[in-house]
């Protein structure tokens, strides 16, 4: 098959209900528009993000619930729940700090692996953005409204948001190395 953005590529798309441009690798624009909707399903249909970063003691890595979302622009944004206090909080909140992560389920087998893998910000919320994307991770998390005691601490936590500005989706199980990019 045929890897996406390649010569011939866009009838594989067709077939999947999928508008040509959906595969194209560097598709999207500014404003986060022409996200695959492939990508979309596969940030929706997961629960926890791995972000890989670097601080004054080197690279580390961390996994993290998370509920996918789409910022005031249409682009994706993934909200997440941690303390700026942890060495992942503080080195997120670094100005200009930038992530690495993957998405994917355990267990899978590899002609079936399907998984994500980004770049790209991440921000703590306030005021009207914090009770947005609040609403976006409780309506995922359901269990965290349902409990008084775990609601009010992690509303005392920061509650971030990841921009991705570029994308990818494995998924081979339309063939080994299938590839769908979006980049903002």
């Amino acid at each position: 098959m045929p890897r996406a953005g390649a010569p011939g590529a866009a009838g594989a798309y067709e077939d999947a209900g999928m508008e040509e441009t959906c595969g194209r690798e560097g598709a999207g624009g500014a404003d986060g528009a022409g996200c695959p909707a492939a990508i979309r399903r596969a940030l929706d249909g997961h629960t926890t993000v791995t972000l890989a970063y670097v601080d004054e003691d080197g690279p580390q890595a961390c996994a993290v619930l998370y509920a996918a979302g789409a910022a005031a622009d249409g682009a994706p944004a993934l909200y997440f729940v941690t303390a700026d206090t942890t060495r992942h909080g503080r080195a997120l909140g670094e100005s200009g700090a930038r992530v690495a992560f993957t998405v994917q389920r355990d267990g899978q087998e590899w002609s079936g692996l399907t998984g994500l893998q980004g770049r790209g910000r991440c921000r703590p919320l306030s005021g009207a953005e914090r009770a947005a994307g609040w609403r976006v991770y409780t309506a995922r998390f359901p269990f965290v409204e349902a409990s008084d005691r775990l609601r009010a601490a992690l509303e005392r936590t920061a509650l971030w948001e990841l921009r991705p500005d570029w994308l990818r989706l494995i998924d081979n199980g339309q063939g080994f190395g299938h590839k769908e990019e979006w980049q903002a």
